[in-house]
């Protein structure tokens, strides 16, 4: 691995002027801190905007800036006004981010902003693609950027991409409701490796891939027709050290040292040494949960009214898209339930609620974190939620208590603190409760086992992780393409063909010589296939031999016209060219009786599945069904029939979306060597794209030329991406 370069829409550094004079300012969010160390000790360029209008700034300006960013090595993306209005405010947050968080009813499907999502993506891509070289990798972020992987990968395939992102990854009944949704999953298909925060976005990801496109998903790789895609989930953690040391240097701070709200917040103290703090701290977006939290805190003090007087709610709204109309609505909603639960609650010496609708700098929050026993932090949908962990680096005499929405990607991470339904005021009220009363011992417990875990798994382990997988996605997929057939290869191999006397040419047909259907019988030779035939049969040097799953009838009925051999139902049944069918192992179907009712059964409670009844063996098939039901149910099938068959000599063999029960000691491997017996071929060639081929590959002499379709392992030698790369080698033959 070369350099490692990191997209982002915004840089790590905003632009200051002061007069004349311009200069950049470090940003503090995780993002930065995280990846400042990657980008730099790689050597690579960070690319992104850099917050200014480039439409509304001089020639001289821009130089200035762009100088002193390429002297912290990195790049800017010009974009105007009208592109960050349709671009990041329109689609971005109108539309992916409403969807992906579950708020489907306030998702704007523009097409304006769409094209201008693409338009933009497409500016990302071409400035990361001037900075990267073959072996590079880059680093791509978050949902403004989901077509970017593609973008680049797409004009260079040998750059490593990664992906990460930062918010949830909605399940496939919500995500389908995109209008763009096929553009938006092969953007992110570009990458090599996709990071979510939680294993489920991954597995709603996975989902969508499945239903979408039906690639096939292998634990969490993803094979296409050209490369294997890894999916994975990383919890991004903070600066651990950043937020502990600030916190102790606040504890032991002179009075006079002190900032004005620290002075304020021991005066509290000191007047009610009993009194209690809660903090809840948020950007103002209607998927934090804020109105739903106050009314939680109302139903506390209507419920418990022993704590009035005694505990304040400190809550923190960061203003966010003022200009958008469901947030002036939200914004109305809280001010008006802070003023009602106030006014209900309060008195001339006690406010419940503290409220600050402004950002707070650094040294503040952790006054805060340091100052409050209870953090309630309850979105109704969050991606992971950073300040949870925050609040417990801060808390340096190792007491407070996390009240934590299950609903928040760090859930899944910090299971010792009050997990609750951020929509269930009851519950949540009972949390408070619970929190207030909880003792000493227990709090400590809970938080340094939570204090040990997001010290260890830091934001600078996430980066580090990450990146370690990435330069394993690279060694997989350079793993994977080692056999694949190059133009070099295959040169080599036409080559080898052609100095040859005698061929036996051994071709599957579903998935190697014709594309998949939905109905198996749909998948008949079209007029390219019957040519290819044509033409390899029409050398005498050939000796070609169509072997496959499929039933004796359908084969004869599709190459009567051709000088091909036939072997069907895994080999059981034989045809030569201008002879009669013949039986290669002596084989019955007197089990079948036993076997249907089970497959029936399984037909009546999987829509879309059905059974194909061959001489001698079940097939039961679930293409048409939905994907995850499908393998769900093919799971139990096997399992179901394993118990049927312990006393008869079958087997269950698993192909592309398909169960089949037949004889046991019947494969391709076993068919295809008798029939070479008593022969004498120079060359064999076989090629097949599921695992029944797989007894062909490991059967035939070493030295024959064993093609596997698709980038699954294999025993075979060599590997091709699809139907069309089979269709096309042999036609060079």
């Amino acid at each position: 691995m070369k350099k490692i370069h990191i997209v982002s829409n915004r840089l790590p550094f905003s632009v200051k002027e002061e007069g004349e004079k311009i200069s950049l300012e470090a940003s503090v969010g995780g993002l930065a801190t995280g990846m400042k160390s990657i980008y730099k000790d790689y050597g690579g360029t960070w690319i992104g905007w850099s917050g200014i209008d480039s439409n509304t700034i001089s020639d001289s300006k821009l130089d200035n800036i762009n100088g002193l960013l390429q002297s912290e090595k990195c790049a800017a993306v010009p974009l105007d006004t009208q592109e960050i209005e349709l671009f990041y405010e329109g689609f971005s947050n109108k539309t992916i981010w409403p969807l992906f968080h579950y708020f489907a009813q306030y998702a704007n499907f523009n097409k304006n902003n769409w094209e201008a999502y693409k338009a933009v993506n497409q500016k990302f891509a071409d400035a990361a693609l001037e900075a990267v070289e073959d072996g590079d990798s880059i680093w791509v972020h978050d949902y403004q950027l989901l077509l970017v992987p593609e973008m680049i990968k797409s004009k260079k395939p040998n750059v490593t991409v990664g992906f990460f992102l930062h918010i949830p990854f909605p399940s496939y009944e919500v995500f389908r409701i995109l209008p763009w949704r096929k553009e938006i999953i092969q953007g992110m298909l570009g990458a090599d490796l996709i990071g979510f925060h939680t294993y489920d976005y991954e597995r709603h990801f996975f989902s969508c891939v499945r239903r979408l496109f039906g690639y096939e998903i292998s634990f969490n790789q993803i094979h296409i027709e050209d490369r294997i895609i890894i999916a994975d989930s990383f919890p991004m953690g903070i600066d651990y050290d950043k937020f502990k040391d600030c916190a102790q240097n606040v504890g032991l701070k002179a009075v006079s040292e002190k900032s004005e709200l620290h002075q304020e917040l021991d005066k509290y103290f000191l007047a009610s040494p009993d009194r209690k703090l809660i903090l809840s701290i948020d950007r103002l977006d209607y998927t934090k949960g804020i109105p739903n939290r106050l009314r939680a805190f109302a139903r506390f003090l209507e419920k418990y009214p022993e704590f009035r007087q005694k505990v304040t709610l400190i809550m923190l709204a960061v203003p966010s898209r003022g200009q958008v109309e469901h947030y002036q609505q939200l914004k109305k909603e809280v001010d008006e339930l802070v003023g009602q639960i106030n006014g209900d609650y309060g008195s001339v010496n006690y406010t419940p609620i503290w409220y600050f609708y402004r950002s707070l700098p650094f040294h503040n929050l952790i006054e805060l974190y340091s100052s409050c026993d209870v953090a309630l932090i309850t979105p109704v949908r969050d991606g992971m939620n950073l300040v949870a962990k925050e609040y417990v680096a801060s808390r340096t005499n190792n007491t407070g208590v996390l009240i934590l929405s299950e609903m928040a990607g760090v859930a899944k991470e910090m299971g010792e603190a009050l997990i609750i339904n951020p929509v269930d005021d009851e519950e949540m009220a009972d949390g408070i409760h619970q929190a207030l009363t909880m003792p000493l011992e227990e709090q400590r417990a809970r938080i340094s086992f939570m204090k040990e875990r997001i010290q260890r798994y830091d934001v600078f382990k996430w980066a580090d992780e990450f990146v370690k997988s990435l330069k394993k996605a690279e060694t997989i997929q350079s793993d994977f393409l080692a056999k694949r057939i190059t133009k070099e290869l295959s040169s080599k191999l036409i080559a080898k063909y052609s100095d040859s006397k005698q061929r036996a040419i051994f071709l599957d047909y579903d998935g190697t010589l014709a594309h998949f259907k939905k109905n198996p019988q749909d998948a008949k030779p079209d007029e390219e296939l019957h040519t290819i035939i044509k033409k390899l049969t029409s050398n005498e040097l050939n000796t070609v031999t169509i072997i496959s799953g499929r039933d004796r009838e359908t084969l004869e009925r599709w190459f009567k016209d051709h000088k091909v051999n036939l072997i069907c139902e895994h080999g059981v049944w034989l045809k030569m060219v201008g002879g009669q069918w013949e039986m290669l192992s002596a084989v019955n179907n007197n089990w079948m009786p036993n076997v249907r009712p089970v497959m029936e059964n399984f037909v009546d409670r999987t829509p879309g599945s059905f059974i194909e009844e061959k001489n001698y063996s079940l097939v039961w098939h679930y293409r048409k069904s939905e994907p995850e039901q499908g393998e769900l149910r093919a799971n139990e099938l096997k399992d179901e029939l394993n118990t049927h068959l312990s006393n008869h000599n079958l087997e269950i063999m698993e192909g592309n979306k398909v169960i089949e029960v037949k004889s046991g000691g019947i494969n391709k491997g076993v068919a295809a060597l008798q029939f070479l017996s008593n022969q004498s071929f120079d060359f064999i060639m076989a090629i097949g794209d599921d695992w029944t081929d797989e007894f062909m590959f490991r059967e035939l002499p070493e030295e024959s030329v064993t093609i596997k379709v698709g980038l699954k392992h294999t025993k075979a030698a060599y590997k091709v991406e699809s139907v069309d790369a089979v269709r096309n080698l042999l036609k060079q033959m």
